[in-house]
């Protein structure tokens, strides 16, 4: 399931790419032709996300286009959603973002459509592949949803019905974190389980869950009760800075320069990694490549880092379902 700071990049891609101008919205699956009809012929005026969630603000091409007069289109990707993107030759357009994910990282990158030459005629967009939920299209540039878990036309007031129910945002400017240590403090329910509630904070996936947890040697079982309120601060600020740099190059990297390289080995020598492992583990993401880039396999602490030494102290790390999702922490630098 893509985390925030990819939703983040969705919004602003919606932004960038259609903001301010008229757009056919059509449904090709058929499933959501009543929505799309509500949307087509309207202007996009506001493009924003929320945790997880992306709000696309659609206004009549004549209105006033206040906020009270705004028909939106609520996504959410869940697990196997994704939007696809072209664009004319001239538009630089992410070709992808969202399932099927074949990386740890929701990977896009920022191209042309592959295999569209230029030419003197008018761009024409390429035909709908697999099952489009929705198709939001304007003059220079298509965009495509599939496999979404929510995808709805709502009012302001739904809207915000939404927006109540979920926790601050690290990524958004009016987030309040204190809002966040309240929500994590007064429960008695371990931090690993809150970080991944929508409820108490907004946008945190697995990924950022367990490298967060690691880089404040959080054991992940800490009852939210049993975290001061200084390192529930400092927990919040740290997944600010994360997610930002996520949201900046497109990639999730949480290891600090002194930790990657050399692992420490274990007492007793540290565990070897067997070649299926290294098939199984899905580390290749989009820092690969880039200027600057962290190599894939020194990204991340602890992230299907089970049954290697931990960077850190070089015991074992470990792997357990907690909630439904596949934990990982260091025994030692993350004990209770």
């Amino acid at each position: 399931m893509p985390e925030g700071h990819t939703v983040h990049r969705l919004a602003t891609t919606f932004g960038r790419l259609f903001g301010e101008q008229d757009l056919a919205v059509s449904s090709p699956q058929g499933r959501f032709a009543a929505g799309a009809a509500r949307l087509d012929g309207r202007v996009l005026v506001a493009s924003e996300a929320w945790g997880k969630q992306m709000f696309l603000g659609f206004a009549e091409a004549r209105s006033s286009r206040e906020n009270d007069d705004l028909r939106w289109l609520r996504v959410h990707l869940g697990l196997y959603g994704a939007w696809t993107f072209a664009g004319d030759p001239g538009a630089d357009v992410v070709h992808a973002i969202g399932a099927p994910r074949r990386r740890v990282s929701e990977t896009d990158r920022t191209t042309t459509l592959d295999g569209v030459e230029a030419s003197d005629g008018p761009w024409a967009p390429p035909a709908p592949r697999g099952q489009v939920r929705v198709r939001i299209a304007s003059a220079h540039a298509v965009a495509d949803l599939t496999g979404p878990t929510a995808c709805e036309v709502i009012t302001g007031p739904e809207r915000a019905t939404v927006l109540g129910r979920l926790g601050p945002d690290p990524l958004r400017d009016d987030a309040d974190p204190e809002a966040f240590v309240a929500a994590l403090t007064r429960s008695r329910s371990s931090v690993a389980l809150q970080l991944m509630n929508q409820a108490v904070l907004a946008g945190v996936g697995n990924i950022y869950r367990a490298e967060s947890l690691f880089r404040a040697r959080l054991a992940p079982a800490t009852p939210g009760t049993a975290v001061p309120r200084e390192t529930a601060l400092d927990l919040w600020a740290d997944l600010v800075g994360l997610m930002r740099d996520g949201a900046r190059v497109g990639a999730i990297v949480t290891t600090r320069p002194e930790d990657r390289g050399a692992v420490p080995a274990a007492e007793g020598g540290a565990p070897t990694e067997p070649a299926s492992r290294r098939r199984r583990r899905r580390t290749l993401q989009n820092t690969d490549g880039q200027r600057d880039a962290v190599p894939s396999d020194e990204a991340f602490y602890v992230y299907h880092r089970d049954g290697l030494p931990c960077r850190v102290c070089g015991t074992t790390v470990a792997r357990a379902d907690l909630g439904g999702r596949t934990l990982f922490w260091c025994p030692r630098c993350q004990s209770l």
